[in-house]
């Protein structure tokens, strides 16, 4: 996840609170210290971490215990406002306006990523429903022509630029009769190793032509604190409208970074959280701060949902369930859709009390590596196999293992999941709601946060 060793540290200093017999000024004091520990650690400035718990202390102290809630849900629910506060809020949205087209350029440094943001951008929009163009206008980095259009095609979205030209006006120009017929036109624009006047000039003459919506700044997490001048820095001479950090999910400085922007009064609108396409989230402090915390983010959680499968056909596998025809065809597609929603560890960081379980990431991996494993076992399968799993004997599952390229206990391995998603599945349709209720209580008291 983001900022692990953060949300660790967090999330285990939850626990003494969670464990305390009650609460007392000896109780906040530790709590404070170690959210001080936890920042300090992720390279969040001094002043700042200082601030922030000050503000901890006096709320735990002063304020008194609500009747709806105990004294220690209160202490959880003040660090997780706070911590939201800290980092922005509840963030800036970059709303899309209907005007055609909607022009988003990315502005920022060399190294800092901006050209596979623009194919993530390019992706992020697409799969909601807009007609997306990209368009290069880096005519400094031999490379970025390519590059761009790579992603775009990675991405499928349409791409626009000239390798030959060397100036980014006229490069916009060509294409500007074309780009009008778009919904969102991402530009992506040069760096260069420090903010000089020759790259604001360049940047401003750009942003005159194309007179942006947004103007969103580009920052590498593992630059730490020192995003606050950069940020600052960005926003005074170019009218930067947000700010993008990226490369998050590899840096202990993400969190000088993240609290590094906010202070300037630039939002962070998106973060990417890995490498590949899909791997760009917009930022919204109060699910960031769940998920370090180990509260979980269901808005993110759906919205990845979304992404890996229409809601045709989440209904009609819905409608399968319900009629109790689920079979390992209905698995092959949950399995697709889990695999566009990303690694399994980021997947259990979204839901509400999962990262309580504490499941080895290498038995995550290893869950990874057998879900790998199914679906080439599949691939082996006749459509009726896999209709009807129940058929499977050995001489099948023989069969099945060695045209798969793997040995009958992968093969069982699947089948034995399949017979336990099946029992889920009648448990849910079967009218036994006791069942249903015993189950999620069970689940609950054993990931739930208890106080």
């Amino acid at each position: 996840m983001v900022l692990d060793k953060l949300s660790d540290s967090l999330k285990n200093t939850l626990q003494k609170v969670t464990k305390a017999m009650f609460v007392d000024e000896k109780l906040v004091n530790e709590l404070v210290k170690d959210i001080q520990r936890a920042l300090l650690q992720s390279d969040v400035n001094v002043k700042l971490v200082f601030e922030l718990t000050k503000k901890i202390k006096e709320r735990a102290l002063k304020e008194a215990e609500p009747s709806a809630i105990s004294k220690k849900e209160q202490l959880v629910k003040i660090v997780y406002d706070e911590l939201v506060e800290f980092l922005g809020g509840a963030g800036s949205k970059i709303e899309i306006k209907k005007k055609k087209p909607f022009k988003i350029m990315l502005v920022g440094l060399f190294g800092s990523g901006k050209t596979t943001l623009a194919g993530k951008l390019g992706k992020f929009y697409k799969t909601r429903g807009h007609k997306v163009a990209i368009i290069q206008t880096d005519t400094w980095r031999p490379a970025a022509h390519e590059q761009l259009k790579q992603l775009a095609e990675k991405a499928q979205v349409s791409f626009f630029g000239d390798a030959k030209e060397k100036d980014p006006v006229k490069i916009y120009k060509a294409h500007k009769k074309e780009l009008s017929t778009f919904d969102i036109v991402i530009i992506d624009s040069a760096g260069r190793d420090a903010l000089s006047d020759e790259l604001i000039d360049e940047l401003n003459k750009l942003n005159k032509e194309v007179e942006a919506d947004e103007n969103l700044l580009v920052i590498s997490a593992d630059i730490g604190q020192a995003a606050e001048k950069q940020a600052a820095a960005f926003h005074e001479t170019c009218g930067v409208s947000g700010v993008v950090i990226t490369k998050l999910d590899g840096t202990a400085k993400g969190g000088g970074a993240l609290t590094a922007c906010s202070v300037t009064g630039a939002h962070v609108k998106f973060i990417g959280v890995g490498e590949a396409i899909n791997d760009i989230e917009e930022f919204k402090p109060e699910g960031f701060v769940g998920r370090l915390l180990g509260m979980g983010d269901i808005e993110a959680l759906l919205e990845k949902a979304r992404e890996a499968m229409t809601e045709e056909e989440a209904e009609d596998l819905g409608q399968r369930f319900l009629k109790g025809d689920y079979n390992l065809i209905d698995l092959y597609d949950q399995m697709k859709a889990m695999k566009k929603m990303g690694s399994m560890s980021k997947i259990m960081q979204m839901v509400p009390g999962m990262s309580q379980l504490k499941i080895p990431k290498e038995a995550l991996q290893a869950q990874e590596g057998n879900i790998e494993k199914w679906r080439f076992v599949m691939d082996s399968m006749t459509k009726e196999e896999l209709e009807d799993p129940t058929i499977m004997n050995g001489a099948r599952v023989e069969r099945v293992a060695k045209g798969a390229g793997l040995v009958a206990s992968d093969v069982r391995s699947l089948l034995k999941q399949y017979k336990q998603s099946k029992k889920l599945v009648k448990m849910m349709k079967g009218g036994s709601e006791k069942n249903m209720d015993k189950m999620m209580q069970k689940m609950g008291g054993k990931m739930g946060m208890k106080f």
